[in-house]
């Protein structure tokens, strides 16, 4: 897939990654994938009346159509919990961060992450949903969490691979949808313009 300049040097795509999230960076590092890393600045509102799967896949692709620039595969994500159909974005502030806790408190909830990829102009996309238990919460739990700080940019005012995990009872699905970038999804996408992950990567591993 490589490109040849005007100046008649070859030059090989890049793999972008359209967020500034560290969660997502660090998933990409542990496999040895080191991407150029350009995040997207974009409005996140959902349209009205806009389902919560429709929405994160619209905003994984817009993300990186947003930064895209040509034969490079850029990478955009988005993740929303869900309680009863309604989709719980980043807090806007601690109280907002309490409120959501408190709605997740003693229930099951699904997180959906939209995954695309974007490269020439034309994007695959694709959405993983999990679900998360989370125990019934006291006053003292959600106090203790919000202390924390973890909850700040978070989807649904919480990160499960930091201290919310003590808080969580069970999860089905995958567990980096939840984190927010499932790599299995990322590698299928990729691979669909035949560079998947491994081919990125800078790992001492054998064949995947």
């Amino acid at each position: 897939m490589a490109a040849m300049a005007e100046s008649g040097v070859v030059t090989r795509p890049r793999l972008v990654l359209a967020s500034a999230s560290p969660r997502r960076l660090e998933l990409l590092l542990q496999v040895g994938v080191t991407p150029v890393v350009v995040p997207a600045d974009l409005d996140e509102t959902p349209k009205p009346d806009e389902e919560a799967r429709l929405l994160v896949e619209r905003l994984a692709i817009e993300k990186a159509a947003t930064v895209a620039d040509g034969k490079d595969l850029t990478i955009g994500a988005d993740t929303v919990v869900v309680v009863d159909g309604d989709p719980l974005g980043k807090p806007s502030s601690v109280d907002d961060a309490r409120a959501m806790l408190a709605r997740l408190s003693g229930r099951r909830h699904q997180v959906m992450t939209g995954v695309a990829v974007v490269c020439n102009g034309h994007s695959r996309s694709s959405v993983e949903i999990a679900e998360v238990d989370v125990r019934v919460l006291s006053a003292e739990d959600i106090d203790w969490y919000l202390a924390t700080g973890e909850w700040a940019g978070k989807a649904g005012a919480y990160a499960i691979q930091g201290a919310f995990g003590l808080l969580v009872e069970r999860i089905e699905g995958n567990y980096q949808a939840i984190v927010g970038l499932p790599l299995h999804t990322l590698d299928l996408l990729l691979d669909g313009y035949g560079r998947p992950l491994r081919t990125w990567s800078t790992a001492s591993v054998g064949p995947l």
